[in-house]
């Protein structure tokens, strides 16, 4: 894959230099409010009766904006963006105009839509939370591994090189299982394995409010429980080190390690692990019913429906915002899971 083109990495440098967005290679478009699982680390699923969608009017509204700040990859994300009817009709809207799509999916009905998705999606990241009876039990649908599995096995039937990787959030009901999860990653054929910590204290993901307790004991691993989440990383990083090599687990043995001091800092052991972040600057997150944040995790800046979305991410209070944000500060980025890093000259 070649490298970006002089212009766009220019634009790159520019907005990380202004704080005004020139050009955004991400976006996150999330087409359906709703979810087929009922996973217990998250609560999108308690609002599935409310339900938004992204029409093809909304994703052909975007078109201009998309198009003027250089985005080369859109995720599709949710909820699960397959439940949209019209999905694949956005992938198209997008693929037209050169625009790359890569799916975050459950991966429940992937086997169904397997000729679609070959068509019309680079990749796809499908959830892993265990192995058979444990995914089942984590997400609360009966067969819910198996389907994963026979989708997984239908893609590369089709197309034997096409790419589906795995992540896994680890957290209280599964962290014990990790080696499992690895083996049922290979088992299955995925191409790759990505792990991190569950949230346990933003707003995103439906919750109307942050948890507290007892229902964030029911995800965060408990004080007690932190030296065997170590020895299990101990373990891994032993007898998995030729994963860590050849890059079939994602992360570095470093970050990796980093799971353990995201819960451990809960119990005041450690800081928060740092992260280097700059997810405003080269991406931002379209919702199902149009709204627009600079990541998953901060607060809305507009919708779509109102206002076109370029005009969104550079209105004067979002520069001023990005321009502000401290997220070695900021309580909200302290105990962010997940980040986003991209230098200007990075491939997508």
């Amino acid at each position: 894959m070649s490298l970006p083109s002089l212009s766009h990495t220019f634009h790159r440098y520019k907005t990380l230099r202004s704080h005004r967005i020139s050009a955004l290679p991400i976006v996150i478009l999330m087409p359906h409010s709703a979810c087929n699982c009922r996973c217990v680390m998250c609560d999108i699923w308690k609002d599935n009766k409310n339900l938004h969608q992204l029409t093809e009017d909304d994703v052909a509204g975007l078109l201009g904006s998309l198009m003027q700040l250089e985005t080369r990859l859109v995720v599709m994300s949710g909820g699960e963006a397959l439940l949209n009817p019209n999905f694949f009709r956005l992938c198209e809207i997008l693929n037209k105009v050169g625009i790359k799509v890569s799916l975050l999916t459950t991966g429940l009905t992937i086997k169904h839509h397997a000729e679609q998705l070959i068509k019309h999606v680079r990749d796809i990241i499908v959830s892993l939370d265990g192995d058979e009876q444990l995914h089942d039990a984590i997400r609360n649908i009966p067969e819910c591994f198996q389907q994963l599995k026979d989708g997984v096995q239908q893609l590369h039937k089709m197309a034997p090189n096409y790419p589906v990787t795995g992540r896994t959030v680890i957290h209280r009901l599964n962290f014990w299982n990790w080696p499992g999860i690895i083996h049922e990653a290979k088992t299955m054929g995925l191409k790759q394995i990505s792990f991190l910590p569950a949230d346990v204290s933003s707003h995103a993901f439906n919750r109307q409010m942050a948890w507290e307790e007892p229902r964030r004991d029911e995800i965060l691993l408990s004080k007690n429980e932190l030296p065997e989440l170590q020895k299990i990383i101990d373990q891994l990083l032993k007898e998995h080190r030729e994963d860590f090599e050849s890059g079939f687990i994602a992360e570095s043995p470093e970050k990796i390690q980093h799971i353990y001091n995201y819960y451990a800092a809960y119990y005041g052991l450690n800081p928060f692990p740092f992260k280097k972040c700059n997810a405003p600057w080269v991406s931002a997150v379209v919702e199902a019913d149009g709204n627009v944040r600079p990541c998953f995790f901060h607060d809305t800046m507009g919708n779509i429906r109102q206002k076109p979305f370029s005009a969104i991410i550079n209105s004067d209070e979002a520069i001023r915002w990005r321009k502000q944000l401290n997220m070695s500060t900021n309580d909200t980025c302290v105990k962010c899971v997940c980040s986003l890093n991209l230098s200007p000259i990075t491939r997508l």
